[in-house]
């Protein structure tokens, strides 16, 4: 599955979010599970939406040959915090999201949002702050970031 674009919403006042139909018709249930997995991202304060099927894809992937009964305090810390901040969330029959509050109120989340299409997932951002900093923080950067993306996975596949 391939998110991309953008959309324009809000969050109602009972703290629901609805996914876009660009979005919802690429899920196909028996495939990608009905529910989205939303998980709050302190860097660039956003809210990650999931498929579950994809958020139990790479959590398995992530963990594979790492799995232990008796992690390292440090991955022990870190996977408390991050699956137990993640939430599983069913649509309703309209296709919105009530958004965790603890989620919307640890990201500072604006009523006013952006809904990014990132690759495998759906990022929900503040609206205002999204469109301040996109041009001079994002675009014009694009170049800059991919060249340290490219040249981080071509030493990485060298150097184990």
């Amino acid at each position: 599955m391939l998110f991309t674009g953008l959309a324009e919403l809000t969050i109602d006042a009972k703290q629901r979010l609805a996914i876009p139909a660009k979005y919802r018709s690429q899920i196909d249930e028996s495939r990608d599970g009905r529910a989205w997995i939303c998980v709050p991202w302190p860097e660039g304060s956003l809210l990650r939406l999931y498929t579950e099927a994809e958020f139990a894809r790479i959590s398995s992937a992530e963990i594979a040959g790492r799995e232990t009964l008796i992690p390292s305090p440090e991955q022990a810390e870190l996977e408390a915090a991050f699956f137990s901040l993640s939430e599983r969330i069913e649509p309703d029959s309209a296709g919105r999201l009530t958004l965790p509050r603890l989620h919307l109120e640890l990201v500072s989340m604006p009523q006013d949002v952006v809904m990014l299409g990132v690759r495998n997932r759906l990022e929900v951002r503040g609206r205002d702050a999204w469109k301040q900093n996109f041009k001079e923080d994002t675009f014009l950067k694009m170049p800059t970031l991919a060249a340290r993306f490219l040249h981080g996975r071509g030493s990485n596949a060298t150097n184990p």
